[in-house]
């Protein structure tokens, strides 16, 4: 039987809990009840798929699996607002081996990887909400750029705006990106306040969560 370990953030006030997949960077989806977050994160499990396959980790991959809650954990107070994790459980905590670590970051260059590949197919222009807002792809784009860019900082890696603009300038960010990481597990460092198996698992989920936002959006034939 395949079992998934999962943890649930439980927002301060109750409103919300994520469900994470630790052994999976990216797979976490939020709701109002334990049970949803679970059924919408197995829900997602399909959409994973293509970056377990990108970091050659298809197989171990379940795809239908049984739900293991190993923590429930508490959540901050944006937890309640955004549904997005934003606390550390105890398993963000505990010191990844090397070759654990290198599995994680396997899964964030194929989250990278699967971003690239879903920009480069959607419509500039996506699809708007109920009010007429959202973003554009490029706008997106920028955003998520934006983010790693500061996250970078707490890695002490520091990338110009007009690298990140390029393949090749995008590409050193994520090789230096994913080197301070090794270079601070070396060290038993965290990246500011945040341990680095969180750090892994935040980049990617906020890079797979645009991503498939910008699927969800897509205006070209068949897209959306």
């Amino acid at each position: 039987m395949d079992f998934m370990r999962v943890t649930l953030e439980i927002g301060p006030k109750g409103k919300k809990v994520v469900a994470v997949a630790p052994d999976w960077p990216g797979l976490a989806r939020g709701a109002k009840t334990e049970e949803a977050a679970v059924e919408r994160l197995l829900a997602y499990v399909p959409r994973y798929a293509p970056v377990a396959k990108l970091a050659g980790l298809e197989s171990a991959l379940a795809t239908v699996p049984v739900v293991e809650v190993v923590e429930r954990y508490p959540g901050t107070g944006s937890t309640d607002f955004w549904g997005i994790s934003f606390a550390f459980s105890s398993i963000d905590r505990q010191v990844l081996s090397d070759e654990a670590l290198e599995r994680q970051l396997r899964l964030l260059r194929a989250s990278w990887a699967f971003f690239d590949e879903v920009r480069g197919r959607v419509s500039a222009e996506l699809r708007r909400g109920p009010r007429g807002g959202g973003r554009d792809r490029d706008q997106i784009v920028r955003h998520i750029f934006a983010n790693e860019q500061d996250w970078a900082k707490g890695l002490g890696v520091i990338t110009p705006d007009e690298a990140m603009l390029t393949d090749e300038g995008m590409n050193a960010h994520r090789d230096a990106y994913g080197n301070a990481i090794r270079a601070f597990h070396a060290q038993g460092k965290m990246a500011r306040k945040w341990p680095l198996p969180y750090l892994i698992r935040h980049t990617a989920f906020h890079t797979l969560d645009h991503a498939w936002e910008m699927e969800d959006k897509d205006l070209t034939a068949g897209g959306g």
